[in-house]
């Protein structure tokens, strides 16, 4: 084999390897409840994105910059968070690696969710939830006033084949992917797991407060 050939062979295998490698970082988000993302997010908030650019964000273990989309905001109502408003937030350069992609004409409204990182500042990664507002149920409106916030200390558990069951009375089962084989389907938009006076867990629908010693999926 010449001299040639053989690089050419190792320049095709780190090929291979680099592509193998970004594939494994490709970005994985597995199904949750909207409830869950709620419960599990530092911020949740209503804005409209007036602007984006492309920033420098420090310098990774090797020295080279690490880039990042800013989106700058304008915050209309904050459902959980610190307390200063919201005017920008950060997310990766492409949804491989995470990042969101939202409109900035300042015309759409969204639901976004993200993590506080140690500066203060708002990371949003796929894995969040960024819809539009109107798009939106009524019930996932009210659930982000105080409907999710009952139910954070219980477990909302997914089950996309039979048998589905539950390890404990502070779960609620999450049917929407063995029912409809969708994320957003019925439970999605209009349930929330809410716990009870005997510190067990249930599904809540219904535009009234729920009791505190509702029945299970109970319509008022």
């Amino acid at each position: 084999m010449t001299w040639t050939m053989k690089r050419c062979f190792v320049t095709l295998a780190i090929l291979c390897l680099w592509r193998v490698q970004q594939l494994a970082e490709a970005c994985s988000c597995s199904p949750r409840h909207p409830q869950q993302v709620f419960c599990n997010s530092d911020v949740v908030i209503r804005a409209k994105v007036v602007g984006k650019q492309e920033v420098d964000v420090g310098n990774d273990v090797y020295g080279d910059s690490i880039k990042r989309l800013k989106y700058d905001i304008k915050q209309i109502k904050m459902f959980k968070g610190p307390s200063n408003a919201i005017d920008a937030f950060y997310t990766a350069r492409s949804s491989a690696m995470c990042g969101v992609s939202l409109e900035t004409d300042g015309r759409k409204e969204y639901l976004i969710t993200g993590m506080l990182e140690a500066d203060g500042t708002m990371h949003v990664t796929l894995c969040g939830l960024f819809e539009p507002w109107d798009n939106l149920t009524a019930t996932q409106k009210m659930g982000l006033t105080e409907r999710y916030q009952m139910g954070c200390e219980c477990r909302i558990t997914s089950c996309s084949s039979i048998p589905c069951m539950i390890n404990s009375p502070s779960e609620c089962l999450w049917l929407d992917w063995l029912m409809e084989k969708t994320e957003n389907g019925r439970q999605a938009k209009h349930y929330a797991c809410i716990k009870r006076s005997d510190n067990s867990c249930a599904w809540y629908r219904g535009s009234a407060a729920p009791k505190k010693d509702f029945m299970d999926i109970e319509d008022p």
